[in-house]
């Protein structure tokens, strides 16, 4: 990460911290993705760090980092809310422990993967559902969510990519946010990312090149750069 990064993701923290000073109301603060990879759960795992060295009382409630060593070293010295453990169709499957959480009432909780469905016999149906219920509750939640999840965009997303995503976030809960963090990668970066085993397991590459990550033409040039779009 260049200096310029490291100020950026700074002044993203500073920004949350005095949203959290004005007023004692949980806050909720948005990471959006293009896609799986591009670096949101290892942004709001930096921004924990900042806030935690800012004497915010910050707690790791639910973060899924898919085994990448990079967003796993973020992790350390953040309290972590152990998972609650849920039994179902003779799996043992462990979900955000929604209730520990508001037992513990950190300032802000970092709750991943937003779009997320809730194993039958959690508290709410969605996980945005409880980040809504901790929000109610005082706390400040970060979060975040790929673009293909979002209600009013999943009909475009279906028809370039020709994948159905069932998993869908509704737009008020958009809407809601009080700050909102776009991150994105070149398809270069994102591609040299997915073939080194950064974003999935390697066995996973394939399958995953030929969905979200396949590349496309933009138009009837049939070419890639697209030779009338070159920048898109």
């Amino acid at each position: 990460m260049n200096s310029k990064e490291e100020e950026d993701n700074s002044k993203s923290a500073d920004r949350f911290l005095r949203l959290l000073q004005e007023s004692k109301k949980g806050r909720f603060k948005l990471y959006i993705g293009l896609a799986a990879g591009v670096g949101k759960t290892y942004r709001m795992l930096q921004e924990a760090c900042e806030l935690q060295a800012h004497g915010v009382d910050v707690l790791i409630g639910y973060v899924e980092t898919h085994g990448r060593a990079g967003t796993e070293a973020q992790l350390e010295g953040l309290p972590i809310m152990k998972r609650k453990s849920i039994f179902y169709k003779g799996r043992m499957l462990e979900e955000l422990d929604l209730q520990a959480v508001l037992q513990r009432r950190p300032e802000v909780v970092i709750v991943d993967e937003l779009a997320h469905t809730n194993v039958p016999g959690s508290v709410n149906e969605k996980r945005w559902q409880d980040v809504e219920q901790l929000i109610q509750a005082g706390i400040s939640v970060i979060s975040a969510v790929n673009i293909q999840h979002i209600e009013s965009l999943n009909y475009q997303i279906e028809k370039i990519t020709g994948v159905e995503v069932s998993e869908r976030v509704p737009d008020k809960v958009m809407k809601a946010a009080d700050d909102i963090v776009n991150i994105d990668l070149t398809i270069e970066e994102l591609l040299d990312r997915l073939k080194e085993g950064k974003i999935y397991d390697k066995v996973k590459v394939e399958a995953a090149l030929k969905n979200f990550f396949r590349r496309r033409t933009c138009c009837s040039c049939a070419s890639w750069p697209c030779a009338k779009y070159p920048t898109t």
